[in-house]
């Protein structure tokens, strides 16, 4: 049962009927209990739950006490690969929950796979276990290196045969429920700026302002300057950590700053600008170093749509932060991973470019130069950093202070750094579909999470801010 430490909330209900749709969940033919995260359950009063409990809560979708009484389908719109689409919403998940975790922070609990709703199209609301598997081992691994990230609450297999036009087929099915800082994306911004419903676009705001930022003042502007500060650490953090999500749709940036929603995600081995994850981003919009560019026009899609209830003028110079904004949480992240402290901010972003530079020669991976220059020296003989371009990296780590606690963890003396491949992933999901093995699955989030403890150990590590 859920402890004393739950506290539901229903803070949704304030904005009205205008946007969402009630649904009922789908009903599935099994429920097996394949992860469930007593971590993240811990943090918001659920982790007393017993297995039968958990499996009718995030299976069954029985309700959770004093929480919403049914689920809510999510309105939006939102540019999907700058097209704009109003068509498109909640279309294979829901709102489930709302509640405060140990922080005090409004959390949701939204599903994946949960069934059909008004916004479906002619899709079939449901989620394939080999995604489902995906978006856990994303979550694990960005939470690890210290992203704002939504995380893997639940995963259930459900015994359904589903059928899909781009992975074999008939696959194995799942219901997923992640646990989010809030659904609100920029495109739910979108539909009532197109609706020209300037009312209801004052109400998210305040409801925004109010749930996600502490701030009472209700202007526009403040809440265009909050999401510019966390998007822009949110593309720092992307970089830093080698991420591609794969599909910056404006219906896909949470105003929080909190990454969330993975479908094509992956993690560029190498320092590869033009890297894509999604096999159908033809043009490259979304690779690696164009993450930055394609949060920003997200967020000018929520300074026009702001427009609607204030002015351009009040609004611009949050869209003129970014880039500063951008740079200076690029620079924490990548000294997080090195264990170093920030000096002078020109210097520090001077060798942030010669990093990147020597990176782009592709002589070492990512995650390797991280481990290996992890405290700011090179901490083993080896000859891949001999070339030219990482003489300026030395010099330029070499006037930097190294963290307290920055190799204070065992992980430090392993052989390898912990990646995430995207061959591992695919041997990880092989494992499960041929031999119904898991252990392969729970090891990696094992090796994930001792990661993120080393990290931690650092009062300079992690991507999070104070």
């Amino acid at each position: 049962m859920a402890s004393t430490r739950y506290r539901p909330e229903r803070a949704i209900l304030e904005l009205g009927g205008d946007f969402y749709d009630p649904v009922v969940a789908a009903e599935f033919p099994q429920t097996i209990l394949r992860f469930r995260n007593d971590r993240a359950a811990a943090g918001v009063g659920l982790d007393g739950l017993s297995d039968a409990a958990w499996i009718d809560h995030f299976g069954g979708f029985a309700l959770l006490p004093d929480n919403l009484t049914e689920p809510l389908a999510l309105r939006y719109h939102g540019h999907q690969f700058r097209v704009y689409n109003p068509d498109i919403g909640d279309g294979r998940g829901f709102l489930f929950a709302q509640l405060r975790d140990d922080a005090g922070r409004l959390m949701d609990l939204g599903t994946k796979g949960s069934g059909q709703t008004p916004y479906s199209r002619f899709g079939d609301g449901r989620l394939t276990l080999k995604g489902a598997v995906r978006e856990l081992l994303a979550t694990e691994m960005l939470e690890a290196l210290g992203l704002e990230t939504s995380r893997t609450f639940s995963l259930i297999e459900t015994g359904e045969a589903l059928e899909r036009n781009d992975e074999p087929s008939p696959t194995r099915s799942a219901v997923l429920v992640r646990l989010s800082h809030g659904h609100i994306r920029i495109g739910t911004f979108q539909r009532l700026a197109t609706l020209d419903q300037p009312d209801n676009l004052r109400k998210l705001t305040d409801y925004c302002l109010r749930h996600f930022f502490a701030d009472e003042s209700g202007d526009p502007a403040r809440l265009l300057d909050h999401v510019a500060a966390r998007t822009a650490r949110l593309a720092a953090s992307y970089i830093a950590a080698g991420f591609v999500h794969g599909v910056l749709n404006s219906d896909n940036i949470n105003v929080t700053g909190e990454s969330f929603d993975y479908g094509p995600w992956r993690f560029t081995p190498y320092w590869d600008g033009a890297f894509t994850a999604a096999y159908f981003d033809h043009a490259g919009l979304y690779a690696f170093a164009r993450q930055p560019e394609a949060i920003h026009w997200d967020l000018v899609q929520l300074a026009l749509s702001l427009k609607l209830i204030s002015t351009a003028e009040a609004l611009t110079p949050a869209l003129d932060t970014f880039a500063d904004r951008f740079r200076g949480a690029l620079r924490d992240a990548v000294f997080a991973r090195l264990g170093v402290l920030p000096g002078e901010l020109a210097d520090d972003l001077a060798l942030i470019a010669a990093i990147e530079s020597a990176l782009a020669t592709e002589t070492v991976t990512i995650d390797r130069f991280y481990f290996d220059w992890r405290s700011g020296s090179l901490r083993a003989a080896t000859d891949r950093y001999d070339g030219e371009g990482f003489a300026e990296v030395r010099a330029g780590l070499a006037r930097l202070a190294q963290a307290p606690g920055a190799l204070d963890h065992s992980y430090w003396s392993d052989a390898e750094p912990c990646a995430m491949p995207i061959e591992e992933v695919e041997a990880i999901w092989a494992a499960i579909d041929r031999e119904d093995d898991w252990a392969p699955l729970h090891a990696k989030i094992t090796a994930a999470r001792r990661m993120g403890a080393a990290l931690e150990k650092s009062t300079g590590s992690g991507m999070k801010p104070a």
